[in-house]
């Protein structure tokens, strides 16, 4: 089943039912015949369409907000921040979809050719519960804009968000069958890959949900985008701002209660400035305060499920049974509602899980670093390449260090964070592909070549 439960009260709000085989099977059947007619419909009025949804999107931004808030825990202003990127999502591919399709002349040896940028069908998309409107944006507008159909399946916790992007889309003009919702089970989705009639898939999740999907992908000859865990370094080579530079990192790390695969998971400090770092880190991830995710005052919502949090607490106890140390939280909050302590761990070695393991939640593990070489050593030392940061005063320096992390994302001064024109996705085990930008327009595409 499909259920939404409140994860600050553990209260079972309402079950939605799987849908049968026949309506998986019907589904492929009419997001393919969408696909033939919405392929050929202009691409401007496609763009016109995607845009209406982004404004929709906007003004319905209290209502949607609401509903993600009580099934995963969102804190309301976060909630409503979600959705402010999602509108700017689809106004950026209404805006800017026509000019990166444009036919692209391409000189030959001995002549002339085009690359025609074109769809390539019917498109099945598996979405998580951490951003349930922000995940499904960044994948269904650029390919709505390109001309591909869509069958989104979203997370068992997001019935109800899930149901509302439908409706937004299809309230902004979009042919019924271009874009549908299934509550769908694993085995469906493995038997809609099977069609022929299906193109590719596109999956943010877990590492154990990629290769399953890449797996089934791969058997059925389709295309694949995958994004899936994050252990990201923040690196912080030097400083003039201490305070400054701890605020940041902690409101990377505490965005959506660190229910985030880009945010810094990992914080490697130089030596001189390792204990004062420590210090004033604790004391500020000691401040949250748990409360109802739909007060605006709360500062600490709770994590998405007690399964969430249980796995949290276990990877914290098992860090501190192996010698590390815990400067705050990293304990349950009793009470009722998945919600746990902000924590602190340092002295962290390899034979621990949450060396290797994404932190999924309201903990932190930070490094001491002797020089550059030994903190970039630490941060490629993971099977993850999301993101990463690196800080300093001398951007330069910054620069330096930074063309040395083996990650698809860079930030300068900066720490995780997503914007509707740039770029988004990782390497190693973090997957493969890129969405938002320019880049996030293509990977579905059927870059035709034409020889003139």
């Amino acid at each position: 089943m499909y259920q939404v439960i409140n994860p600050a009260t553990g209260e079972l709000l309402a079950e939605y039912p799987n849908a049968t085989d026949a309506e998986a099977r019907e589904a492929v059947d009419r997001a393919h015949r969408a696909h033939l007619s919405w392929r050929d419909t202009p691409l401007a009025e496609r763009a016109r369409l995607v845009g209406r949804a982004g404004e929709l999107f906007a003004e319905r931004a209290e209502e949607l907000a609401a509903i993600i808030t009580r099934e995963m825990g969102k804190r309301i202003a976060e909630s409503r921040g979600e959705l402010e990127t999602v509108a700017e999502i689809f106004a950026y591919y209404a805006q800017n979809g026509p000019e990166q399709l444009r036919d692209e002349p391409l000189e030959i040896q001995g002549g002339r050719a085009l690359i025609q940028k074109r769809p390539v069908g019917a498109l099945i998309g598996i979405m998580p519960w951490n951003y349930p409107y922000y995940q499904v944006a960044r994948f269904a507008a650029p390919n709505l804009v390109l001309g591909n159909t869509i069958i989104l399946k979203h997370a068992r916790s997001c019935p109800e968000s899930a149901a509302a992007i439908e409706t937004v889309l299809h309230d902004a003009g979009l042919p019924a069958d271009a874009y549908i919702n299934l509550y769908a089970t694993s085995a469906q989705i493995a038997e809609m890959l099977a069609d022929p009639r299906i193109q590719g898939v596109s999956l943010t999740g877990s590492e154990r949900a990629g290769a399953a999907v890449a797996m089934e992908a791969g058997r059925n000859l389709k295309k694949a985008v995958l994004e899936l865990g994050g252990s990201d370094p923040l690196v912080l080579l030097d400083t003039t701002d201490l305070d400054r530079t701890v605020a940041t990192a902690v409101a990377a790390r505490m965005g959506n209660n660190g229910q985030a695969c880009n945010a810094p998971k990992r914080m490697i400090v130089m030596a001189d400035l390792y204990d004062d770092f420590v210090a004033k880190l604790a004391d500020a991830m000691s401040d949250f305060k748990p409360g109802d995710p739909a007060d605006p005052s709360t500062t600490l919502a709770p994590m998405s499920s007690q399964t969430a949090a249980d796995e949290l607490v276990g990877q914290i106890e098992d860090a501190v049974a192996q010698g590390a140390v815990l400067h705050t939280g990293g304990r349950h909050i009793p009470g009722p509602g998945a919600f746990v302590e902000p924590a602190v761990l340092t002295g962290v070695t390899p034979g621990m899980r949450v060396y290797h393991e994404e932190l999924f939640g309201p903990a932190v593990v930070v490094h001491r670093a002797a020089d550059e070489d030994e903190a970039v050593a630490l941060a490629n030392d993971t099977a993850f390449g999301l993101g990463s940061g690196v800080f300093s005063a001398d951007p330069e320096r910054a620069r330096r260090v930074g063309d040395r992390i083996e990650a698809g994302m860079v930030y300068i001064n900066r720490a995780g964070g997503s914007q509707a024109d740039l770029p988004f996705g990782g390497i190693k085990r973090s997957g493969v592909g890129r969405e938002l930008g320019a880049l996030g327009m293509e990977e579905f595409m059927n870059k035709k070549i034409v020889r003139l």
